[in-house]
């Protein structure tokens, strides 16, 4: 068995962190890390104590709202958001970390990102969002796309 690198490591647990997500529409997970530590773990889905979407139903579906747009018409946070309030809720400074993230992050979390000191974004997945990048690059925020995915086992951890 190959030893997985960091990188793999630490995608591998944000897929699996995107288990847990509660959205009908897409499963992310997000992993904030320091020094080869992990600080946080977010994904996305309602805030805690609130009917899950698979009760509700999908607003953005029945409003017909297209990926990447209208973020407002929804019930749930996104991963990344999740994650920094981790951090925040167990006062982590995430300052100079690295978000392993299985999409790329929107507008909002962008500046959430920026604002939170975040140094790296690594990102499986693209998302529909030309400024969110544009914000990054003049953040000067490094953007790597994973490109050396290696399957979890079947049947899950």
């Amino acid at each position: 068995m190959e030893r997985p690198s960091w990188e793999e490591y630490f995608m591998d647990i944000a897929r699996l962190v995107a288990r847990r997500s509660t959205c009908l529409r897409r499963q992310v997970g997000a992993v904030m890390v320091k020094e080869k530590n992990i600080l946080a773990t977010g994904y996305n889905g309602t805030p805690s104590g609130i009917t899950h979407c698979a009760e509700t139903g999908c607003l953005r579906e029945q409003l017909k709202v297209p990926s990447g747009e209208r973020h407002e018409l929804c019930r749930g946070l996104h991963a990344e958001q999740n994650a920094i309030i981790q951090a925040a809720c167990h006062g982590v400074n995430i300052s100079g970390a690295t978000l392993y993230c299985t999409n790329s992050p929107c507008i909002i979390c962008t500046k959430m990102l920026i604002n939170a000191g975040i140094r790296r974004v690594v990102y499986l997945d693209g998302y529909p969002d030309t400024l969110s990048m544009d914000m990054l690059h003049e953040a000067r925020i490094e953007v790597a796309v994973f490109r050396n995915l290696v399957p979890l086992p079947a049947g899950g951890e």
